[in-house]
């Protein structure tokens, strides 16, 4: 057969140079025009047949409580750090900080539900950067945020304080900061550090996230989580040894000597339901981000996705568990909501007020005025 007037022939120097360009060429083809289903396809990732029927219903109502819960306990939570003077210390804004990434891990979840299962084939390149980016931003900041209580509780503890000296300017600061760094690490593989242009080099969970970013997100926040186990384990111990050494020598009340405690033990909840929320789930990513094809990661992505989910839903909860003013603070909130909601029960309250003034004492008084006090503050 007679070769093509001006094509190479097969086994010359010139024909295996012009293969080596059109090899080049492909590898170094960029598929940003493509949508979705063309990275699920290459990654054998079935998107429809799991996400459909009873499981998909499940799924979405369960994540639909869990969502609404995390939006009113978290507000809760903010609410109730602005509302009482008490918690205005550097501690509890951080703590509110905290809650705020948990609401923010929320609008995650409700974007992630209306953009998965078959829908996931026919998204864009740039709204599934922006599904899995609005996941890890809420990772990283509650991550950065219990790094930073970290740092806080040190400067407090090493001074035998309940509270440190940290300004409102400079707690403002660090909330600035902490969220800076989570959009960024959120933005990360949408500025560059992806495969779009080395698809051989795409993860099988995450089709257009590098198993390289993989690996480097993983291992860099499972390495903070050990971090910080380490630091407030350290710092517990040292509280602890100080309070009994002290409690002796110690003027003042037992409860406000315990303070510094209690202060410990609830971050040290939130920080171990953390890391049993969020482990599994980065355990996975990080098989996938090796290349792992025995491990059957497809299988148990969405359950571990709901185990982190279910995180945002046990920080208040351990909040108001574990510390006696938030829980009052969040109960007369709640209390008052739904005094406004029926006023004509109110002044069936304000002869028992009134009778209390007169034939008890000042202490009463101020208990039993003090939820129409904070439903007046509310209404005002």
């Amino acid at each position: 057969m007679r070769q093509p007037q001006g094509s190479p022939l097969p086994g010359s120097a010139a024909g295996e140079r012009e293969a080596d360009v059109q090899s080049f060429s492909t590898m170094n083809e960029c598929y940003y025009d493509k949508r979705m289903d063309f990275f699920y396809n290459r990654s054998n990732t079935d998107t429809a047949d799991e996400w459909t029927g009873t499981k998909l219903v499940i799924v979405l109502c369960v994540g639909t409580f869990f969502c609404l819960f995390i939006f009113f306990s978290n507000s809760l939570v903010i609410a109730a750090v602005i509302k009482n003077r008490k918690f205005h210390f550097p501690f509890y804004y951080l703590l509110a900080n905290l809650a705020a990434a948990d609401f923010f891990a929320g609008i995650a979840y409700v974007f992630l539900m209306f953009n998965t299962g078959p829908v996931s084939k026919t998204l864009t390149v740039n709204r599934w950067f922006l599904r899995q980016g609005l996941l890890d931003t809420s990772l990283t900041a509650s991550l950065t945020n219990l790094l930073v209580i970290a740092v806080e509780r040190h400067m407090s503890i090493m001074r035998m304080r309940t509270h440190s000296n940290l300004t409102k300017k400079r707690v403002t600061l660090l909330i600035l900061f902490i969220w800076a760094i989570a959009i960024f690490m959120g933005a990360v593989p949408t500025l560059g550090w992806n495969c779009l242009c080395d698809i051989s080099a795409c993860s099988s969970l995450a089709p257009i996230y590098s198993r390289s970013y993989l690996v480097f997100w993983t291992v860099s926040n499972l390495v903070a989580f050990l971090i910080m186990v380490v630091v407030y384990l350290r710092i517990y111990v040292y509280v602890k040894r100080k309070t009994s050494v002290l409690s002796p020598h110690t003027s003042g009340s037992i409860s406000r000597r315990r303070t510094p405690m209690k202060l410990m033990k609830t971050v040290m909840t939130v920080l171990g339901a953390f890391v049993v929320c969020w482990t599994p789930g980065l355990v996975v990513l990080l098989l996938d981000g090796l290349n792992c094809t025995q491990c059957g990661v497809q299988h148990v992505k969405r359950w571990f996705l709901l185990l982190a989910l279910l995180n945002s839903v046990m920080n208040p909860i351990i909040y108001s568990y574990k510390d006696e003013d938030m829980y009052s603070t969040m109960k007369k909130m709640i209390c008052c909501c739904f005094q406004e909601k029926n006023p004509n029960r109110r002044p069936s309250r304000i002869p028992s007020t009134i009778l209390s003034r007169s034939d008890t004492g000042s202490q009463y008084k101020e208990d039993s005025i003090s939820p129409g006090t904070v439903c007046s503050k509310n209404s005002s």
